[in-house]
């Protein structure tokens, strides 16, 4: 372990006792990309710490996306926030009415952005084992007269999964047959790894998604989430103006100025990082492979197209439903319980892959003294 990680005081390292392996929370444990640093390193310099302004954000990320996924969103349809929580929460407070859906196992705070921070009632259709999307059980649930919004992860936390453009273009022609938002989370979507092919949702044109908005940020791909600043676009003018109506200026100051200034760093002199980054987490995940192979043969996993996340299926190591606490008090690694992310996740664990190699190494090792092999 070098010596600079323990040093560091974000959640990752400071959760858990000194002697944990922290491979839970979606922080990388990479350097910050010079550009980036030295941006930060010139605000602080000139005491650039005041309120946040959008300034140049809503131009870089749509250069951004334009470069990396293909598709140039209208700068004029995009909107500061402090992050894509933020947004899901607000988004759905302020243009639905009515139950939620959401595709389990996912990202554990769509459950409670849906009961506990806006109270709606939550609609599960969970993914199918293999297979990924269940549109079936998408269009049931679309035509339920109290469904009126879906929470879309693309790509999907924690599996890692990509849906094809086909996908979305089901689902976008479900939401308009029966009247439901799509809010797209695409954090993840420049960390698709390479050779694949991420489609963002609001690309599919706006006479299919203009209802719609999608939520994106740096904060993944850059490892920025302490700064706070993600971006909500609208799929069409109509929908920009009614974020603008319904959204309270306090939601969109909760954005931080350091966070601005960061972004733009990342978006428009991040690339050569962020490439070299997604080789290594491209390296790490197929090491994990090696690694499961060798010490924990009766694993599944299945490496994702994106994010640095591990989806690993410890069924077979007869562990219950909570093999992390298993791993965490016998092996002192800690990773996500799969039971955070949905009932489909009990026997699953989350591994975040952003590491060294040597992290990874000793952690499947102390994994499998702890699962007794």
């Amino acid at each position: 372990m070098t010596l600079e990680l323990p040093a560091r005081t974000s959640a990752k390292w400071r959760a858990y006792p000194p002697d944990v392996l922290p491979l839970w929370v979606a922080e990388m444990d990479f350097p910050l990309a010079e550009p980036i640093a030295a941006a930060l390193h010139d605000a602080i310099d000139r005491s650039d710490t005041g309120y946040r302004w959008a300034g140049d954000l809503p131009a870089a990320y749509a250069e951004f996306s334009a470069r990396r996924l293909g598709w140039a969103p209208d700068p004029g349809r995009i909107m500061l926030l402090g992050d894509v929580l933020v947004g899901m929460a607000e988004t759905v407070r302020r243009m639905s009415d009515g139950a939620l859906v959401i595709t389990p196992p996912v990202y554990p705070p769509f459950f409670h952005v849906a009961t506990t921070i806006v109270g709606r009632e939550l609609v599960e259709v969970p993914l199918v084992p293999g297979a990924g999307l269940d549109l079936d059980g998408l269009a049931r649930a679309f035509a339920r007269p109290d469904v009126t919004s879906f929470l879309l992860c693309n790509p999907h936390n924690p599996t890692g999964d990509i849906w094809s453009r086909e996908q979305l273009v089901e689902i976008a022609t479900l939401a308009r047959r029966h009247d439901v938002l799509v809010i797209s989370d695409e954090i993840w979507a420049p960390l698709t790894m390479p050779g694949r092919t991420m489609t963002p949702y609001l690309s599919l044109g706006e006479d299919l998604t203009g209802p719609d908005v999608a939520l994106v940020a740096a904060s993944k791909a850059f490892n920025l989430a302490g700064l706070k600043a993600a971006q909500v676009i609208a799929g069409s003018d109509e929908t920009m103006r009614r974020l603008t109506e319904r959204l309270p200026i306090e939601v969109t100051y909760s954005a931080g100025h350091l966070g601005v200034i960061a972004s733009i760093a990342a978006y428009r002199h991040g690339d050569a990082w962020l490439d070299a980054t997604r080789e290594r987490i491209d390296a790490n995940a197929h090491l994990l492979s090696s690694l499961l192979v060798e010490h924990l043969p009766a694993v599944g996993y299945v490496p994702g197209e994106s994010t640095y996340l591990a989806w690993l299926d410890c069924h077979e190591l007869s562990l219950g439903d909570d093999p992390a606490t298993v791993f965490l008090d016998r092996g002192r690694v800690a990773v996500n319980p799969g039971t955070d992310f949905g009932a489909q996740g009990a026997g699953f664990v989350r591994l975040n892959l952003a590491t060294t190699p040597e992290i990874l190494t000793e952690a499947v090792r102390r994994m499998s003294v702890a699962a007794g092999r």
